[in-house]
């Protein structure tokens, strides 16, 4: 069987269990009705682990998405990944990025094969997948005095330097969130889990937005769609 077969039958068997799901579980109510949002129905987001650029807010995200798989084939990056029954409960099937892992360099490609609106279309600079969070305990930058560092490298790696992360007159930086889309690079490429006191920790993290507006849009509007 060739990759282009393969890649056919593994659509058409997440399709099939998307609908399986969303049919079953979501057809006479809505998530924020069902009872024990602690154990299966409770989403899979969270510090480092976002949704794909444009994503419609979390708690209709799983109705709308079918785990069609579309996201993930045409991102060049191969960040984008799927929850599976274990991690995701109803939410397995469909797509996250693990920023510390691979983060969204916001090619904007997974938008515009998405099928169902799960992923709205949108600019670059409108994207927000969370809230980048600097620890200035672990910053080498704001721990100059005690590390002896100046580093930059989340104002060099940043697609919107100088507007979405800004330095200090100290060269410290800080997040400015109404611009920052939040891909995650920053947190990537941060080097501060290099030096020995962090202990492996990096200094900034991505913390997911949920119940987000994307462009605007009216969640009723989203739903009707």
């Amino acid at each position: 069987m060739g990759k282009k077969e393969e890649k056919i039958k593994r659509r058409e068997f997440l399709v099939t269990l998307g609908a399986f799901i969303s049919g079953s579980l979501f057809s006479s109510c809505k998530l924020e009705d069902l009872k024990n949002p602690k154990t299966m129905i409770k989403s899979p987001i969270r510090t480092n682990i976002l949704r794909p650029p444009g994503a419609v807010p979390e708690e209709i995200f799983a109705q709308k998405c079918i785990r069609c798989g579309r996201c993930g084939e045409g991102c060049p990056y191969h960040c984008i990944h799927y929850f599976d029954v274990l991690n995701g409960g109803v939410f397995s099937g469909t797509p996250y990025i693990n920023v510390l892992d691979t983060p969204c360099y916001l090619c904007m490609k997974c938008v515009y094969v998405c099928p169902t609106g799960s992923l709205v279309p949108c600019a670059k600079e409108e994207v927000r997948m969370g809230v980048a969070v600097i620890n200035r305990q672990i910053c080498v930058t704001w721990q100059q005095q005690k590390t002896g560092l100046i580093c930059k490298t989340c104002f060099n790696v940043c697609p919107f330097a100088g507007v979405a992360i800004k330095i200090d007159h100290d060269f410290r930086p800080y997040i400015v969130e109404e611009y920052c889309t939040d891909c995650g690079i920053c947190a990537y490429s941060c080097i501060a889990d290099q030096y020995p006191e962090n202990k492996g920790k990096k200094a900034i993290r991505i913390e997911p937005i949920r119940w987000k507006k994307i462009r605007k849009v009216k969640l009723e509007e989203i739903k009707k769609a």
